[in-house]
């Protein structure tokens, strides 16, 4: 049976490999873009998704985070290879943890708040899975903005959408 650290580690594995496709696709003179004011812009959605592995350490090695009285600061990067280098180190990041010596952590609990505001309290497993779903979601944001700057996205579960109109163009050639 697989235990709940190697379920983690592998889904790590071929999601950093959809986003690694996704995130070579920003083009460097779209940093500052965003669909509409009231979004992030390309780098700061980025930026968060290169990030989120790290996640994973701040899980297993904390009992919470706290953005009241956290100093975190994102990243700064100002072009796609900085990006993929961030998501790079933080891969090795989230991976030196998924050992099965972090186990019996899984279970303990991790709270996320902004000081007295609770927005969830789950087990540190339950935060490394959400952590994974964020990727999964911020990537599929950005595909959207990639796709309103007219970029072809690359496939993330099978064929993307842009990839069978491609099909469909040629066999009917």
């Amino acid at each position: 049976m697989v235990s709940l650290i190697e379920f983690y580690l592998k889904q790590l594995n071929e999601e950093a490999e959809t986003t690694c496709k996704m995130l070579a696709m920003v083009p460097d003179d779209k940093y500052d873009w965003a669909p509409y004011a009231k979004s992030m812009d390309i780098r700061r959605l980025a930026t968060h998704i290169a990030e989120l592995p790290t996640w994973i350490t701040m899980a297993l090695n904390t009992d919470e985070l706290d953005f009241e009285n956290n100093a975190w600061a994102p990243t700064i990067i100002n072009n796609t290879e900085e990006l993929m280098a961030l998501f790079e180190r933080s891969l090795i990041d989230g991976r030196t943890q998924l050992v099965a010596n972090n186990e019996h952590k899984l279970i303990e609990s991790w709270i996320l708040r902004s000081g007295d505001q609770i927005y969830s309290k789950n087990t540190k497993g339950e935060t490394i899975r959400m952590a994974l779903s964020q990727i999964i979601h911020h990537r599929a944001q950005l595909g959207v903005y990639l796709h309103l700057l007219d970029i072809l996205i690359p496939s993330s579960y099978g064929p993307s959408a842009n990839e069978q109109f491609e099909v469909i163009e040629v066999e009917a050639v």
